[in-house]
């Protein structure tokens, strides 16, 4: 695989093979700033493995400096000094209650010592009580520096900066680099479909609508792609748009990047409200569909679950306007077809060099590539594939592959390529956070199972690349691909509107 330099950090990806942690399984081990989130009584409860941090503390030092968490990366150091802290503690606990027995036969015994024995049982008393309050401080701190580290790295994942070239996907309409092209936005104009001005004064700059024959692309887009899913037998859900802010933080997402730009949208709440669980608008599905099975127990039969969710997906994001935020191509708001799939955790010990099972995470994986590879195909449109390196992970990933669209309007940024797809590999990240188990053969034992979530298709930049690449000069119109036609009636392009 070539390695492809690339500017800037992906906006539409996901957080995301074969990894190695302490019980042998294959791992190598995107800075993302945290922030105290007020939980209800009834949110999931977070089960990091924290033996294997202090077991490893160079290993999840180093990931950390690899995927740019610089500011965690004694993390893993401070949890083994707390840990001892807490183990003395504990050591202190077990000396009073010894000595407090003793006191208590003692007392039992009664005599002369026994106020004596009575006023140093009751001094005993506060300080057990101050060592118990200690050692949950401890244990609290202990679990917070966990919950910020990100997920290990995969050995699959290039280190740095850079991602590396897996494969193309279709011919590239202009290798030469001769032929003039026009952007979707003088495109989507001219047609009269697409309308920035109107949504300037309605929401502002970032939003945009889509009108006639472009607001059904947007639905043709949609149902082609559920279409797609459907077929190979993902179950279709519809999600809700608000979710509350501790399901988000526990699937990755935190409400501000490595920057401290603001990166969700939060719900105000009045005075009267602030004691209720925060809500804020899903930047993707994957986030109300992981949060779908928490505080849940999965049985083995019931996997792979595969679902599909369409919903409107909400992204404050920063950036200066220019060329990279002209458009379509970096909105705060659109529509997204979204896979998310729960797995058996991948084989581990001896068992890990069998042959992989279809409920597998690396199956799955496969198999989501590979819907993304038939939709934009079918499209017509021009991409290449990328294995994407340890800055560009998300918190939960271990692994992420993006498919890059070429978009003819963005050739002097990234030679026109612009990401359309992200895959990625989340192991027990979310699950954990999430408190979703799974059953196994062994009844008796309850494990976590892996979690993976992938782009179908979002909306706006794929519309953007159709009409940039099917685009015709001379009669002034946009062929609309074959696959989408009987979801627009039979509409064989797309001409100026009336």
């Amino acid at each position: 695989m070539r390695a492809i330099g690339r500017t800037g950090r992906s906006a539409w990806g996901h957080q995301t093979s074969e990894f190695r942690n302490a019980i042998g399984t294959p791992l190598r081990t995107s800075y993302v700033t945290s922030r105290t989130i007020t939980k209800p009584a009834f949110a999931p409860k977070p089960i990091i493995d924290i033996k294997h941090i202090r077991q490893a503390p160079g290993l999840y030092e180093q990931n950390c400096i690899d995927r740019n968490y610089a500011a965690h990366s004694k993390n893993s150091w401070r949890i083994i000094e707390l840990h001892e802290q807490w183990t003395a503690l504990q050591q202190s606990a077990r000396d009073l209650r010894s000595r407090n027995k003793q006191l208590r036969d003692q007392i039992a015994k009664g005599g002369a010592e026994k106020e004596k024995a009575l006023g140093e049982a009751k001094a005993m008393k506060g300080e057990l009580s101050e060592i118990e309050t200690k050692e949950t401080q401890l244990q609290d701190e202990i679990e917070r520096l966990a919950q910020d580290l990100p997920n290990l790295s995969s050995t699959h994942t290039p280190v740095g900066t850079e991602a590396a070239l897996v494969d193309y996907i279709g011919e590239h309409p202009d290798p030469s680099n001769t032929k003039p092209w026009k952007s979707h936005v003088d495109i989507g104009q001219q047609l009269g479909i697409l309308d920035f001005t109107g949504a300037s004064q309605t929401s502002g700059w970032g939003w945009y609508f889509l009108v006639g024959d472009g607001a059904m692309l947007e639905q043709a887009l949609v149902q082609y792609a559920l279409s797609i899913a459907r077929q190979k037998g993902w179950k279709v859900v519809a999600p809700p748009s608000l979710v509350y802010s501790h399901i988000a933080s526990a699937c990755g997402f935190q409400p501000r990047d490595q920057n401290g730009e603001q990166q969700v949208y939060a719900i105000e709440q009045s005075e009267k409200d602030k004691a209720k669980p925060q809500l804020a608008l899903a930047g993707t599905a994957e986030i109300p569909l992981a949060g779908m099975k928490a505080n849940t127990v999965l049985n083995a039969s019931e996997l792979p679950l595969k679902t599909v969710g369409v919903s409107r997906c909400y992204r404050a994001e920063a950036g200066a306007r220019g060329a990279d935020t002209k458009g379509l191509y970096r909105v705060h708001e659109f529509t997204k077809v979204e896979m998310f799939a729960w797995t058996a955790p991948d084989q581990t010990g001896e068992d890990h060099f069998t042959a992989a099972n279809a409920s597998s995470s690396e199956s799955v994986f496969e198999e989501m590539l590979g819907m993304q590879h038939e939709i934009l195909t079918a499209l017509g449109l021009h991409c290449r594939v990328l294995e994407m390196p340890t800055t560009d992970l998300g918190a939960s990933a271990i692994r992420k592959r993006d498919i890059e669209a070429f978009f003819p309007s963005r050739r002097s940024i990234d030679d026109g390529w612009g990401e359309v797809t992200s895959t990625s590999m989340c192991t027990d990240y979310q699950s954990r956070r999430l408190h979703t188990r799974l059953r196994t053969a062994n009844a008796n034992k309850l494990d976590f199972p892996f979690t993976l979530n992938g782009t179908a298709l979002a909306v706006p930049r794929v519309l953007a690349a159709i009409l940039e690449n099917h685009w015709d000069e001379k009669s002034t119109t946009v062929k609309i691909p074959q696959v989408l036609q009987p979801f627009m009636g039979g509409q064989t392009e797309i001409s100026k509107q009336a």
